[in-house]
């Protein structure tokens, strides 16, 4: 189900073609993936009745939060298109990249693969509309990473 479910959303956008796609389009489209996976995950330990590890999912959200505003606010770096200086992380590649790294430590590689794939559209998307550059979206994408390997495994055990 989860599978399914990431794949047809991933094949979605595939399909569209990046060139044919305006960078607002881009944009506004990472603002909505970057939920896709934490949801996805969510909703499968929903399904699976595997309520416990709900916590685990939802722990890591707040830490890569705190942790990519208060790099935000501290470091001040401008963004490609000049609209603020809160470009360093980036906070919607932590987010996408958390929900599919606790996808990956729960129910293995093959359920986390389309996960990881949204997730990296998400952080192109970002760069492509030049709302981050690409160590933003590295270190967004480690912050979420890492929040989870951390948080989900010390619920785990």
């Amino acid at each position: 189900m989860l599978k399914n479910l990431l794949s047809s959303i991933l094949l979605i956008y595939l399909h569209q073609g990046a060139n044919a796609q305006p960078r607002e389009s881009v944009k506004t489209s990472t603002d909505v993936q970057m939920f896709t996976a934490p949801a996805a995950g969510f909703i499968t330990t929903l399904a699976l009745k595997d309520y416990k590890v709900n916590r685990g999912l939802i722990s890591p959200g707040p830490t890569s939060i705190a942790v990519t505003y208060i790099l935000k606010y501290t470091i001040k770096k401008q963004r490609p298109d000049h609209s603020d200086t809160h470009s360093f992380p980036s906070n919607h590649t932590a987010i996408s990249f958390q929900g599919a790294s606790f996808i990956a430590q729960r129910y293995g590689g093959k359920y986390s693969l389309p996960a990881y794939l949204i997730s990296g559209y998400v952080g192109w998307g970002r760069i492509y509309s030049k709302r981050n550059d690409t160590a933003d979206v590295i270190a967004g994408a480690a912050i979420g990473i890492g929040s989870a390997l951390i948080c989900t495994r010390r619920l785990l055990k």
